[in-house]
């Protein structure tokens, strides 16, 4: 604390403040007070506190750095409003958030391509039954030669048997 750093200044050329002698004899004797009825001096300091803590807390939250001088409305802020329970229509058709809606919509438009899809006016549905008919006769082509093979392999040999 001694050392001084170039640029700034030491605490030695302060004022200084002395305590009113009168001042150190109330405190002294409050403090007495506290050590002998604890309970007496905590209640009827506690009731003033109570008084000037609730106004201190209430400017407090009102009135906190720059919001205490310039007064604004959020616009974007949402007070929480109760309704009575007698006030509330169940019955009424309830609006929906826009995930909701949207989650809505695309559930009806799958239902609605599958539908088409299993009429096969679709064009992903043409192009798998195009390619459902081509595999279909590669199949019976395969099958024919096979059967052909097999015809003609077993033919002389039974022919061999017999």
């Amino acid at each position: 604390c001694l050392y001084l750093i170039r640029g700034k200044k030491g605490h030695k050329g302060r004022g200084k403040q002395f305590s009113n002698p009168d001042e150190i004899d109330r405190q002294m004797r409050a403090q007495k007070e506290m050590e002998e009825n604890p309970g007496a001096e905590k209640e009827s300091s506690s009731e003033s506190d109570e008084e000037s803590s609730s106004d201190d807390d209430c400017e407090s939250k009102k009135r906190s750095g720059v919001e205490g001088l310039i007064e604004i409305e959020n616009p974007n802020r949402v007070s929480q409003k109760n309704k009575k329970v007698a006030d509330v229509d169940v019955s009424a058709p309830r609006e929906l958030s826009r995930r909701e809606r949207e989650e809505i919509e695309k559930q009806k438009s799958k239902e609605r391509y599958m539908k088409l899809h299993l009429e096969g006016k679709t064009e992903q549905a043409r192009a798998d039954l195009a390619r459902l008919a081509i595999i279909k006769k590669q199949r019976e082509e395969a099958a024919k030669k096979r059967e052909e093979l097999r015809k003609g392999e077993w033919g002389p040999l039974k022919t061999q048997t017999k």
